[in-house]
């Protein structure tokens, strides 16, 4: 072990907070067993062998998208160009009408959009209070902090006028994503017509103070160096630092299939394994630290889980951005599908809500009939 991971490993078990030059250094180490080692030795210090998942539903209910980013093969610039869709409200809201008629219950939905021009301000509202009618204790994590500010400007609203407006309608928390790299070199390239970082991260401050938990994220493996890797992990880190208010962080690995920068190889295994553990590392003061299957793929996502990660994801179901994108995971995982890989892997499965409060764990996981019946057999395949 060389004398810099020494410090490092002598920092993260005192609770001392990494530096960015700390950062780098994780990254550039030769060894990554011995980064991921430290990086399980925190996971473990803060949920030992827990590995969270929940039942839940994502809903794009647009992706028609004033914004160009380079990275996005999501997005149509307007209504009629092939592959646009705006879904109506009895649309989006029968997503969860089938899910109830199909005796398939979760208990969140997640929503992200394009930004489209046409949409009134009330579409965003009428479609939350319309999925709370028809399950109110629903919990909807909803809209990007790129969607939150791209409303306020189109509507004329302060950033906390349209969170309260949402929150009156039904909003519960924020999804993480639209954070891509802070740093302006990159942001310049990739991602120049929607808010900025400062931007982004004041949506999540307001969030935050108004009692609004959030998530956040990272899109690495394109064009950013280490170092702004690391300065972007650095940033929420310092807004956690402030708020407390986040609660997961999902670093979200570029796909390139179907956009502008699809002659680009997106990130290894390797370094996908490397940047979990490094993240688990730097942000030692936001709790949870998600491995998204759908981006992730199945198995790295199962292996992460060793390297810093302590949570799935959930069921899903019909995510659009990333299979868009080239990504050939399935397009839902059932319940007893998802503890079979926590198992698998020597952990021990958590069913959660959006808040992480624990709703079943251990024998509890079999208290619902059909669950019951399709854990036993996963439970007996690996055992």
């Amino acid at each position: 072990m060389t004398a810099t991971l020494t410090s490092i490993r002598e920092k993260a078990r005192s609770g001392e907070p990494l530096s960015l030059e700390d950062g780098v250094a994780l990254y550039r180490h030769p060894n990554l067993l011995e980064v991921g080692a430290l990086a399980n030795e925190v996971r473990e210090r803060l949920h030992g062998d827990r590995t969270f998942f929940n039942r839940n539903l994502h809903i794009n209910a647009t992706n028609v998208c004033e914004a160009s980013c380079a990275f996005c093969s999501f997005a149509r610039l307007q209504p009629g160009d092939a592959g646009a869709y705006t879904m109506s409200l009895e649309e989006a809201w029968g997503k969860l009408r089938a899910r109830i008629d199909g005796g398939d219950p979760i208990t969140e939905i997640h929503i992200v959009n394009g930004l489209h021009p046409g949409l009134p301000f009330d579409y965003y509202t009428d479609l939350l209070s319309g999925l709370k009618r028809i399950q109110p204790g629903i919990h909807l994590k909803a809209f990007t902090a790129v969607e939150i500010f791209y409303f306020a400007k189109k509507f004329g609203l302060s950033i906390e006028e349209v969170l309260q407006k949402l929150r009156a309608a039904g909003l519960d928390s924020l999804p993480g994503g639209g954070a891509e790299i802070f740093a302006p070199r990159v942001r310049k390239k990739i991602c120049d017509d929607k808010c900025t970082a400062d931007e982004w991260l004041e949506v999540h401050r307001v969030a935050h103070r108004i009692g609004l938990r959030s998530n956040c994220t990272m899109l690495y493996g394109h064009i950013e160096s280490v170092e702004e890797r690391v300065d972007h992990m650095l940033r929420l880190r310092a807004l956690q630092d402030e708020t407390g208010g986040f609660q997961t962080f999902i670093p979200l690995a570029f796909h390139p299939d179907g956009n502008a920068l699809m002659k680009l190889p997106g990130p290894t295994g390797v370094e996908d394994l490397r940047t979990y553990a490094v993240a688990r590392l730097l942000l030692h003061n936001i709790p949870h630290l998600k491995a998204y299957w759908i981006m992730l793929g199945v198995k790295t996502a199962q292996t992460a889980l060793w390297f810093g990660a302590d949570d799935l994801d959930g069921t899903v179901q019909e995510e659009k951005i990333y299979h868009m994108a080239g990504a050939e995971t399935p397009q839902v995982m059932r319940p007893a599908e998802i503890v079979r890989i926590i198992v698998n892997a020597g952990r021990a499965p958590v069913e959660r809500d959006t808040l992480y409060n624990v709703l079943a764990e251990g024998a509890a996981l079999t208290s619902d009939k059909p669950f019951r019946r399709d854990v036993r057999r996963s439970l007996e395949v690996v055992s």
